[in-house]
């Protein structure tokens, strides 16, 4: 029986190097909550993957220029690639680092496991998106804690009181992870991503 051979490995073999986006691979980042439903949506069809625990961020490699403009407006997701004027890095772990490390290969890479499709991962990600963290807020949101407005608010909290309506508070995407948690609207988001499952 004869091994397939990868077609690209990590070469540092002791610690993450940082390596350059553009020449072997491109990334698409998203916040690891959004990435753990995504991966749920794509199943098998999920290439290798890089988790990254120290920032919660979750990077899938894609081909070189796949990406389009339509992935710079969805919340919380960012493209790495090369740009013409200056280079981009990614911090890649040791292909045999598995989740003892801080940052390493959640999807770990073989034959079968490199890139992922950027068709199958874009529906993954607006679904995942729309289950995690909610609908889309129509326009601009000023963030609670800032209170600048961003074009990415994340739906931190939903207050509640009795029978009334209270205003959703939102946050910009760097303010969102330290908002207090909000059981309530926890649990909306969990509900919404179940009954969407069973829907499908």
């Amino acid at each position: 029986m004869k091994t397939r051979a990868l077609p690209w490995t990590p070469p540092n073999t002791e610690d993450i190097e940082a390596l350059p986006v553009g020449r072997w691979w491109d990334a698409l980042s998203a916040p690891t909550a959004v990435a753990d439903r995504a991966l749920e949506l794509l199943g098998d069809e999920s290439g290798a993957v890089i988790q990254d625990d120290t920032y919660g961020k979750t990077y899938w490699l894609i081909a070189v220029d796949t990406a389009t403009v339509r992935i710079w407006r969805m919340r919380q997701v960012r493209v790495l690639t090369e740009l013409a004027d200056e280079g981009t890095l990614l911090g890649v772990p040791p292909a045999s680092w598995g989740p003892e490390h801080r940052t390493y290969w959640r999807i770990p890479l073989g034959p079968d496991r490199y890139l992922t499709d950027i068709n199958h991962l874009l529906r993954a990600l607006r679904q995942a998106l729309d289950d995690v963290l909610g609908p889309t807020p129509d326009g601009r949101q000023l963030c609670h804690r800032c209170q600048l407005p961003t074009d990415e608010p994340v739906p931190v909290a939903t207050e509640h009181g009795g029978s009334v309506a209270r205003p959703t508070v939102y946050a910009c995407p760097s303010h969102a992870r330290d908002y207090p948690s909000d059981a309530v609207a926890q649990a909306a988001a969990r509900r919404r991503a179940l009954d969407r499952g069973r829907t499908r």
